[in-house]
């Protein structure tokens, strides 16, 4: 894992986050979960490369953005948007339907191979719940830097010896620390209602979910010593 990169900040309709490390996603993958409400959609696209995994082309359509890129086995997409990828000239990958990864899997991939250092995903959350743990427990042990976001919920990964920092423009409804590897060790936070010092979370007995800001507060920060952990956000 790479070390000592100075830290970048994301700027989101709804939060600013201090990355642990940089830099700051290059490109935007909108995959075919829940659809991003479109004014948040245009707002991120802003200064990022456009890619769209099957359903999520969809989402880019009825937001009018065009991506440069379409990948996909075709079984969610709607026949409208492929019709105007296909016109619009998009460059696109076609898979089978029977195949070991998802859509989003094999966006990721590629990403990885054409060298792109982080990526924000949107469209990843709400539908299915199988595709949704798929797509959240690869990005968080992916070489990429994954952001997942849209205007409802926001999840950023530490890996060891990592640190965050948020301000949030729109107060969440909670902030939860998830553990993604079995344990989470030296976890401290600041800002929040319930603050940790050095703590122990456990991927089979997760109990720091729900936590708040802390009266008058708009900034929080994470910090893990060992493990990787997600940070969580929602808002109603």
């Amino acid at each position: 894992m790479e070390k000592n990169i100075s830290p970048a900040s994301l700027h989101l309709p709804q939060l600013t986050a201090l990355l642990p490390k940089g830099p700051e996603p290059s490109h935007l993958l909108v995959a075919g979960g829940r659809p991003p409400e479109s004014s948040w959609l245009q707002k991120a696209a802003q200064g990022r490369t456009l890619w769209a995994a099957d359903h999520g082309l969809d989402s880019l359509f009825r937001s009018g953005l065009k991506p440069s890129y379409f990948l996909g086995d075709g079984d969610s997409v709607s026949t409208e948007a492929l019709a105007w990828a296909e016109s619009s000239a998009i460059k696109a990958d076609r898979f089978p339907q029977d195949k070991d990864y998802t859509d989003t899997q094999l966006a990721l991939l590629k990403a990885q191979e054409q060298g792109v250092k982080s990526v924000l995903l949107a469209g990843a959350m709400g539908g299915r719940f199988d595709h949704a743990y798929n797509t959240l427990f690869t990005c968080a042990f992916s070489p990429l830097q994954c952001i997942v976001a849209d205007e409802s919920e926001a999840l950023f990964y530490l890996h060891g010896q990592e640190e965050i920092a948020l301000t949030c423009h729109e107060r969440p409804t909670a902030v939860s620390l998830i553990p993604f590897s079995s344990r989470c060790q030296g976890v401290t936070c600041r800002g929040l209602h319930w603050e940790l010092t050095e703590a122990l979370l456990l991927q089979g007995v997760p109990n720091a979910t729900s936590n708040r800001l802390a009266d008058g507060e708009s900034t929080f920060s994470v910090s893990l010593g060992r493990g990787t952990l997600g940070v969580y956000l929602c808002w109603e």
